[in-house]
């Protein structure tokens, strides 16, 4: 069985880093992150989010039905701050900015970016361009739609390294990385950080020199929301 890294603990929940490539549920026999987590921690425990296979990194897993119940409160109010690094081997339209549109039903499964507004999903995010064919991504979403991160880079001509359903070049793994948590528990504004999982080209000195300066991303100057997309 594979051991998840415990990155904290509460009284009311936990959070596990997520490795790359490891299933959401359990498919085919192969058991997903929860049921992993349920059996190596040995105890009930309600997810209230999701992660992409391909996306490594935070995951908060309630310990009890009243949690969960008040984790899904605070996602759906948007009241819980996520923030994610990807690499890409592409040049984006822009270096920072908005990505917003309604996501729409592609072909096999996948999703791409509408140019309408109806129901749009909404990501912030700054680039950085590090190293020949590299650029580092700080994306900060503010909807938690399928795909989204993967769809919204995509749109700016910058898949995500190792995506292969949309594009990127290919690689060892995704590079998508569920990288930091913010929120407010029980009247105390909580922030947690995850660089394990980080391998592969996340590694890299000018990558990792980068990341080094990100640690509290909640201090970002992010774009506008009400910024043109």
């Amino acid at each position: 069985m594979q051991a998840l890294r415990l990155v904290a603990e509460h009284d009311d929940f936990i959070i596990v880093n997520k490795p790359s490539g490891l299933n959401f549920h359990t498919e085919s026999g192969q058991l997903g992150v929860v049921e992993l987590a349920r059996q190596q921690f040995e105890q009930d425990l309600w997810p209230v989010h999701r992660l992409d296979k391909l996306t490594s990194g935070l995951l908060i897993l309630a310990k009890n039905k009243a949690a969960a119940a008040s984790f899904q409160d605070l996602f759906s109010q948007g009241l819980i701050n996520k923030y994610y690094l990807a690499i890409a081997s592409h040049k984006p339209k822009k270096k920072q900015g908005l990505i917003k549109g309604d996501m729409l039903k592609a072909r096999n499964g996948s999703w791409k970016l509408g140019h309408t507004l109806s129901n749009p999903a909404v990501t912030q995010f700054f680039s950085y361009s590090l190293m020949p064919r590299r650029r580092l991504f700080l994306l900060k979403p503010h909807t938690g739609r399928t795909h989204q991160l993967r769809v919204a880079l995509k749109s700016l001509g910058a898949p995500i390294l190792g995506d292969s359903r949309y594009g990127g070049d290919a690689a060892q793994r995704g590079y998508l990385h569920a990288f930091a948590l913010q929120f407010t528990w029980q009247q105390q504004l909580l922030s947690y950080v995850g660089l394990d999982n980080l391998d592969g080209e996340f590694t890299e000195y000018q990558i990792q020199e980068k990341i080094a300066s990100l640690l509290q991303p909640w201090l970002q100057p992010f774009p506008s929301l009400g910024a043109k997309s």
